[in-house]
């Protein structure tokens, strides 16, 4: 709730703007101070730590510097927060200040009195009727444009020049007190949250608050900064804009728009990482405060990547996004995708959510797939893009239900993951980097969709199918690259990339299931005449006309005790289909002459 502001024109005429920017650099130098301390703390005494000791004795030291580099994360955003509130503070009452002192200081040149309600006096003035000049007289300013003040008795001064000219000066004081009141109470609010309780333990309950803090001062600050953030811009753009700001300016934004800036393409890999791990404990607060099962599996996916991000893996791991809308978002990639020359982005398929599942296998697919490709290519970068609601059901019965197999959630994914490709190939540092589009399962879908939009996947070189129930196109040429950069990796045993076209499964299989799965098993095989499956023309088809490269058949469904699926689940993994991964490395690190080829069907 905004406090009410009491704040008179004459508090405003003599506020001290130098003194309010005096504090706001006060609690900048406390934030980075902090700031520093905690990357001290990290980089050189808990890295040093972990790599050189061991025991009981080490793990408690860990411990207790993982709590102290908490402590100091919580002082860098807090303190930060007050710096960017009394920065926008400043910035715009000096705006009111300004234009209060230049009304006030026409009224002082045309002799006017300016009272202390805001009402302006003038004298009289024009020419004399029965020898008598107008009067003059005292009018009452009005803030809205649209309705002008109107008080029956200035009728009578109409002839006097000055009343004109007063009512004007009396309007402009109108509205600066206007807006400079509704900014003092919002600033009021937000200041007034950015209070904590005493002590060294940074609790959940504590970042949920400063997630709240940051709400409140996002919201005043708006005008100075929020809506100055290119929403609306293409990735390119968005790059320029972050380019030209200041070092103050981007502080600012880092601080009191994380996640903002930690989900906009365009803005550079390093900026993202450092904006989405300042969000990541308030989003983490946010969620333990709900208290909802949704919450809760989405808390314990992000718990996962924030441990993930402690450990210093190798390829090193950037967070390029990170919410909780939806099913959840997350944005991972293994190794910088900015410096790095060959970069690549997976879409995960059906049933992914932002959970344990997700922090713990997704991740690992993207980080095998990176360092598959540095065996090539050191210069190689590999991501993980969630950043759309896949459909959700458990795994043992989708492929038995036709009606979530529709393409409506990959076609809503299909533009978010064109604009991050667009952004990845915007910030990307070499003049002609290589970019890889992977689709795993209904991600397929997403990306072949993506790739069939006007002008195609931005950036995209290649383009790689794994496991995929069709991406509603009948040639590799409709997607943009050449059917010579279209690559399908289709395990014999993977049920998925075998499903019968929708017109087949409306005939049902022998009362093994009205669903594709129930067709499939009736026919084993699943030798499909006309090469269509789900969603559209079978992508390792010979018709469709892509390279198909070898991966292994994998368990067979159901029979070797696995699952349904066990062998659509495997493409990724360096131990389970070593020959598979290399052929995903090798395309991503751009060295197609390594693949390994396999007949199309």
């Amino acid at each position: 709730m905004t406090v009410a502001s009491t704040l008179t024109w004459r508090q405003l005429r003599d506020l001290d703007i130098a003194g309010i920017e005096e504090a706001a650099d006060g609690w900048a130098g406390a934030s980075n101070r902090s700031g520093s301390a905690r990357d001290r703390v990290d980089s050189e005494i808990l890295a040093g730590l972990k790599d050189s000791q061991e025991g009981e004795g080490a793990r408690a030291a860990v411990r207790r510097l993982d709590r102290l580099s908490e402590n100091f994360h919580y002082i860098h955003v807090e303190c930060g927060l007050a710096r960017t509130a009394l920065d926008g503070l400043a910035h715009e009452f000096n705006v009111f200040q300004k234009k209060l002192r230049d009304a006030l200081d026409d009224a002082e040149a045309l002799k006017f009195t300016v009272h202390a309600d805001g009402t302006v006096s003038y004298p009289s003035a024009g020419e004399e009727v029965g020898g008598v000049k107008p009067p003059g007289g005292t009018v009452t300013g009005s803030h809205d444009l649209l309705k002008p003040t109107t008080d029956p008795s200035l009728k009578l001064t109409d002839r006097n020049p000055n009343r004109a000219r007063a009512q004007e000066i009396a309007d402009r004081i109108a509205r600066v007190m206007r807006d400079a009141r509704t900014a003092d109470g919002d600033y009021a609010e937000a200041i007034r949250r950015l209070r904590t309780k005493p002590g060294i333990d940074v609790s959940d309950a504590m970042w949920a608050d400063a997630h709240r803090d940051s709400a409140i001062a996002r919201d005043a600050a708006y005008d100075y900064l929020g809506k100055e953030i290119p929403r609306d811009l293409t990735p390119a753009q968005r790059k320029e804009w972050w380019d030209e700001l200041g070092k103050e300016e981007r502080e600012q934004y880092l601080t009191l728009y994380p996640r903002e800036i930690g989900s906009l393409d365009g803005i550079p890999a390093e900026v993202r990482d450092s904006a989405n791990r300042t969000y990541l404990p308030l989003l983490m607060g946010k969620l333990e405060g709900e208290g909802t099962e949704s919450a809760a599996t989405k808390l314990q996916g992000l718990r996962v990547i924030d441990r993930k991000l402690d450990e210093d893996s190798e390829p090193p791991m950037f967070l390029l996004g990170i919410g909780d809308e939806g099913n959840g978002r997350a944005i991972v990639s293994y190794g910088n995708p900015d410096t790095s020359k060959n970069v690549s982005a997976y879409v995960p398929g059906l049933g992914t959510a932002l959970d344990e599942d997700f922090a713990n296998n997704d991740l690992e697919r993207a980080r095998d797939t990176a360092l598959s490709a540095q065996k090539y290519d050191p210069s190689s970068a590999s991501i993980v893009w969630l950043g759309y609601d896949a459909p959700q059901l458990p795994a043992e019965k989708w492929l038995d239900n036709a009606d979530v197999m529709s393409k409506s959630h990959a076609a809503g994914g299909a533009p978010a993951y064109n604009e991050f490709m667009g952004g990845l190939a915007a910030t990307n540092r070499h003049p002609d980097p290589h970019l890889t589009a992977i689709g795993h399962s209904y991600g397929s879908l997403t990306v072949g969709l993506a790739a069939q939009k006007s002008g195609g996947i931005p950036g995209a070189d290649d383009i790689i199918l794994l496991g995929s129930p069709g991406v509603n196109a009948e040639r590799a040429e409709e997607l943009g690259v050449g059917r010579g950069h279209v690559h399908v990796g289709a395990a014999e045993n993977d049920p998925v990339t075998k499903l019968p076209s929708r017109k087949e499964t409306l005939s049902g299989a022998l009362g093994l299931g009205t669903g594709p799965f129930g067709t499939y098993l009736h026919s084993k095989s699943a030798d499909i005449e006309d090469d269509d499956i789900w969603f559209g023309k079978d992508p390792a088809s010979e018709a469709f006309g892509a390279n198909r490269f070898r991966v292994d058949d994998g368990p067979r469904p159901l029979i070797d005790g696995e699952g349904p699926t066990p062998a659509h689940s495997n493409y990724f993994n360096p131990e389970k289909d070593p020959e598979s991964n290399a052929n995903i490395g090798a395309i991503v690190a751009d060295r197609p002459d390594l693949v390994t080829s396999e007949e199309h069907r």
